[in-house]
Parts: structure tokens; C-alpha cells; sequence
């Protein structure tokens, strides 16, 4: 493979994701040294850097797509601790391994799409060469949503951990920017859902439905803004899209969501963010193997951070007077 090559889209690849359009032979070959690629500033699409986040941009004609290998200083730029096989690894032994996904790429593959680009893939490639691992899938988390997610390594650490989280033992805590202001300051949110297969979101379930499953969660406001909060949700439950949902049931919407969007005219409604803005900051759980209790925060991506402070020089130029 060159070191530095330059590709226009033609008729036949428009319409790729750029992810899946590196990944071919005679360019970064898998999707894992793809992945890797985007993750260290190696990609350019019309001269502009691309990253991870932007994995899933579709290519069009006369786009111009530089894989630049060698770029300087790109051995380096990868997030601590160092990505490995495109991923921020933060812990790996032999029963399990905690990732620090970035925004835009799927934990998992859904369905009818296998060939995107995911967590799980990824980490198959990793550990496509031995014989006593394999990633198997602990919990997930929404593909917009970036922070922490836990695989583990064998099939009895599979067990143990699923159990843990049946049993509501792990600490799961998030961060999540909210369209106006929550009141109280703290509290707990409670809900019975019901997963709509059609529309692909949670809804209020009716009264005597088979498949509703209970949703728990305590919040606490971190920050006010103008229009927004920030809040810490600590989750007891573990639904899909659960935070999206009991969020927007009670009129404060993520900022950002474009599935559980805000009603026109609502406080913040008007905030730019091309993500959902929530991230999964800290997991707490028990060591299946040794019973060791591990503790994992993963920092704010940059994006986010970007955010709240737009919104905090906002609130200084407003006085301060943030309701």
C-alpha cells in the first residue's frame, strides 16, 4: 500500500460510506486499519481532515478522497491511551475489554447493515488470531452517543457480566445537555416503555401490553444555560434509547436528537448539534474473574466539550442570568 494516494469518486462508488470506501483492496485494506486511519488524522475527503465521527459520510461524485499514511506526526495523534486496531482501548485483559467509543460508530451491527463499521467488528479483527478470545457483547450503547462500553473476552465472563447488569449492580453514569430546565434540581425519572419495531423508538406503554419493560433512572442537574441543562443521569435500568426517551417524555429532549426531537418553539430548541449530546462517562462493575471492583471514566470528546463551552460564554455574555 502507498504511502500517500489521492481517489476521485467515480459514478461507481457514489453513494459509499467513506469508511467502507477505504476499507477496499489496494486502499486501507480492512476496516479495522481503516478505522485506525480516520483515527489518526490520516484521511482527507476535498482536503478537508476527516475523523471517526465522520466515518458514515456518504461520497459523491468528483469527491476526493486522500489516504495520506505518512502523514507528520500522525504515529502519535491517536487519543490516550493510545488507540489500538482504531479504537480507544482504556482496559484489556484476558475475560474483558472497555472501549471508549467515539461518536458515529455503531457498538454493534444492526440489522441489515453488517458490513458498517462497529465496535464488534473491529474488535474481531483484533482478536481474529486467538484461540481463547472472542468479543461478545456485554450492553451497548446508540451509535451517536459516544463514552464507555464493555465486551467481554470469554463466554463464563459473558455470563457473569450480563448477570450483573440483570441484577442492576453496575454504576452506568452519563452526561446529557437537555433542551430547557429540568425542575427540580434532582430527582428520578420512572417510566413503563414499549419498543415501537417501526418507528425504531420507545413509547409509553399501554396498560396491560406484553412487552412493556420498566425505566429507571436518577438525574441531577449539573449546569443551567440559557435555554439548556446539563445533566448527570445515573442509569438503574439499561432499555435502548432509554435517557433519549424518559428525557423527551418530560419535555427536555436531547440536544442534538434527531429521533426524539423537541417540539418547535421549545427552550433550546434551536442549539446545533449534529449528535444526540449524551455520553456514557462512568462504569462501575465487578471483575468477573477476580471480583475486583473496576472503576472506568471516559473524558468528554471534544465535540461535546466544544459545546458546553459555546454555551457557557453565551450565559457570561447574557450576565449570567441563567434561569
Amino acid at each position: 500500500m502507498k504511502s500517500d494516494q489521492t481517489w476521485e469518486i467515480q459514478e461507481a462508488d457514489a453513494g459509499q460510506r467513506l469508511d467502507k470506501f477505504l476499507a477496499a483492496p489496494g486502499r486501507a485494506v480492512s476496516r479495522s486499519r481503516a478505522a485506525d486511519a480516520l483515527s489518526r488524522g490520516r484521511v482527507f475527503v476535498n482536503d478537508e481532515e476527516a475523523s471517526l465521527t465522520t466515518a458514515a459520510r456518504l461520497l459523491a461524485v468528483g469527491d476526493r478522497v486522500r489516504l495520506w499514511m505518512d502523514r507528520p506526526g500522525s504515529a502519535t495523534r491517536a487519543p490516550k491511551p493510545a488507540a489500538r486496531d482504531g479504537l480507544d482501548i482504556l482496559h484489556e485483559d484476558d475475560s474483558l475489554i472497555v472501549v471508549n467509543k467515539p461518536a458515529g460508530l455503531l457498538t454493534v451491527p444492526l440489522d441489515g447493515e453488517s458490513a458498517a463499521p462497529s465496535v464488534l467488528a473491529l474488535l474481531h479483527d483484533r482478536y481474529r488470531s486467538y484461540k481463547t478470545r472472542a468479543p461478545l457483547v456485554v450492553h451497548r450503547i446508540d451509535k451517536d452517543t459516544s463514552g464507555l462500553v464493555l465486551f467481554a473476552l470469554t463466554e463464563p465472563a459473558r455470563v457473569a457480566l450480563v448477570n450483573q447488569f440483570g441484577r442492576r449492580t453496575p454504576e452506568r453514569l452519563y452526561l446529557a445537555l437537555v433542551n430547557g430546565h429540568p425542575f427540580p434540581d434532582a430527582g428520578t425519572w420512572e417510566d413503563r416503555l414499549s419498543w415501537d419495531e417501526e418507528a425504531f423508538v420507545q413509547r409509553p406503554a399501554r396498560p396491560g401490553d406484553p412487552e412493556a419493560r420498566d425505566a429507571s433512572c436518577d438525574y441531577r442537574v449539573v449546569s443551567r444555560f440559557v435555554e439548556t441543562t446539563l445533566l448527570e443521569i445515573r442509569l438503574h435500568t439499561g432499555r435502548q434509547g432509554q435517557i433519549r426517551a424518559q428525557s423527551h417524555l418530560r419535555g427536555h429532549s436531547l440536544v442534538g436528537d434527531r429521533r426524539y426531537r423537541p417540539r418547535e418553539g421549545a427552550p433550546g430548541h434551536t442549539v446545533r448539534f449534529p449528535r444526540q449530546a449524551l455520553h456514557a462517562q462512568r462504569l462501575v462493575f465487578t471483575h468477573p474473574a477476580t471480583d475486583e471492583r473496576l472503576e472506568f471514566t471516559a473524558p468528554l470528546p471534544d465535540d461535546f466539550r466544544d459545546l458546553l463551552e459555546r454555551l457557557r460564554r453565551q450565559a457570561r455574555q447574557q450576565g449570567g442570568r441563567v434561569p
